[in-house]
C-alpha cells in the first residue's frame, strides 16, 4: 500500500520511544500558536489554559504517539481525542470572555459541521486518504481542531446560555458515542491501513479497531459531561465557569 503518512511508517515497539518528531515547521507552528494564545491572555487562569494547550499538542505531533497513530488505530483515535476534547477547549479558554461576546450562529451548526467532520475523517476510505500524503494528513488534523474550535467556542460562549450548551455538549457525546459503538461492535476490520501494522503491538486490526471504539464511546465523553455539570452548576451560581476572576 503506497502511503506516505506524516508521521512516518508503523514503528516496532522496540523503537517506538525514539520516534519524537521534531520537525521544524511544526516546532514552529505550536512555538507561534503558543506565543499567539499567550498575547492574548489577560490573566493567569488564562495563561494556565494557555501552557495546557501547548502541553496538548507537544503530546499529540511531536511525542511517539504521533508515530504510534501510523501503526494502531486505537492511537489514532487518542490522538484525535486530545485534539477535540482538550486542545480545542483549552484554545477557547484562553481567550478572554469578553472576546467571545460575538453574537454565537446557531448552535446546531458548530454541532453539525463538527459531527460531519469526526464522522467522515474516521470512515475507510477518507481516512485512508488522510494517510496518503502530509497535505491529506494535516487536511484532516486541521479540520477537526477547527471544528472543535468552532464547537467549544460557541458552548462557552458568554452569550449562550446554559440550555444550548449543555445540548450542544449531550449532543456531541451522543454521536461520538454511536461512532464509538459502530467501531467496536463491527464484525470486520474497516481500515486497509491497519491491516498489517497491530501485531507487534499485540493487537489484531479487529481488536485494535474495538480499543479505538471503546476510547471514543468512553473515556471521549468524559470531558463532554464534566462541561456539562459545570454549566449545570454554573446555573445555579448565577455565574459562568470560565468567567473573569473578580478583581
Amino acid at each position: 500500500m503506497n502511503l506516505d503518512i506524516y508521521c512516518g511508517p508503523a514503528p516496532t515497539p522496540e523503537m517506538l520511544w525514539r520516534d519524537w518528531n521534531f520537525d521544524p515547521p511544526l516546532l514552529a507552528a505550536i512555538c507561534a500558536v503558543f506565543v499567539l494564545l499567550m498575547t492574548t491572555a489577560s490573566n493567569p487562569r488564562q495563561r494556565m489554559a494557555a501552557g495546557a494547550a501547548l502541553l496538548v499538542m507537544l503530546l499529540a505531533f511531536v511525542s511517539p504517539l504521533c508515530a504510534l497513530a501510523s501503526a494502531l488505530f486505537s492511537a489514532r483515535i487518542l490522538h484525535h481525542i486530545l485534539l477535540v476534547t482538550f486542545l480545542a477547549p483549552l484554545i477557547v479558554l484562553s481567550i478572554p470572555p469578553k472576546a467571545r461576546e460575538r453574537q454565537p450562529l446557531p448552535a446546531q451548526l458548530s454541532f453539525l459541521v463538527h459531527t460531519i467532520l469526526m464522522w467522515a475523517w474516521h470512515a475507510p476510505e477518507p481516512y485512508l486518504f488522510a494517510l496518503s500524503s502530509p497535505a491529506a494528513y494535516w487536511l484532516m488534523e486541521l479540520t477537526l481542531i477547527g471544528s472543535a474550535v468552532w464547537l467549544w467556542y460557541d458552548i462557552l460562549s458568554p452569550r449562550r446560555t446554559v440550555g444550548p450548551s449543555v445540548a450542544l455538549l449531550l449532543g456531541t457525546t451522543i454521536q461520538m458515542g454511536m461512532l464509538g459503538a459502530l467501531l467496536t461492535f463491527s464484525r470486520e476490520p474497516l481500515f486497509a491501513a491497519h491491516m498489517d501494522t497491530t501485531h507487534p503491538f499485540g493487537l489484531s486490526p479487529l481488536a485494535d479497531q474495538q480499543l479505538s471504539g471503546l476510547l471514543m464511546w468512553v473515556p471521549a465523553a468524559l470531558p463532554y459531561l464534566f462541561a456539562a455539570l459545570l454549566k449545570l452548576r454554573s446555573l445555579f451560581a448565577g455565574r459562568s465557569f470560565d468567567s473573569e476572576a473578580p478583581r
